[in-house]
């Protein structure tokens, strides 16, 4: 008869008295007792907690140090590029007669040809 009558109760509990018996049952939950108990799955999510801010921040450094080495080696490109060019440049036949010509040496007017030796 006591479970009916409970029953009964709680059919009959206003919505003020229904929210005043959700808050108990909340702080029971939420109890001294209640947190000593799950003291070992508090501290698993604590530490998952640890984990994923680490995570987090050792993943956001690489990025970073990424970016800087990517940036680095498109100037590193860039100069490459430029050195290249210049080296092209300086190697043509008329930038090579004006250097040595700079240097006191003219080129030749006669042909190349081939000195033998007689035996």
């Amino acid at each position: 008869m006591s479970t009916e009558e409970q029953n009964k109760q709680e059919e009959v509990m206003t919505p003020a008295q229904r929210v005043k018996n959700d808050w108990r049952s909340l702080v029971e939950k939420v109890s001294y007792k209640a947190i000593v108990n799950n003291i070992p799955y508090l501290a698993f999510l604590v530490l998952l907690c640890v984990l994923y801010i680490s995570n987090n921040h050792r993943a956001i450094e690489m990025q970073r140090e990424y970016n800087a080495k990517n940036k680095q080696l498109k100037e590193l490109r860039w100069k490459y590029i430029d050195v290249k060019s210049q080296l092209m440049y300086v190697k043509t036949e008329t930038q090579v007669m004006k250097n040595a010509g700079n240097i006191g040496l003219k080129p030749s007017l006669l042909p190349a040809y081939k000195i033998e030796v007689k035996k």
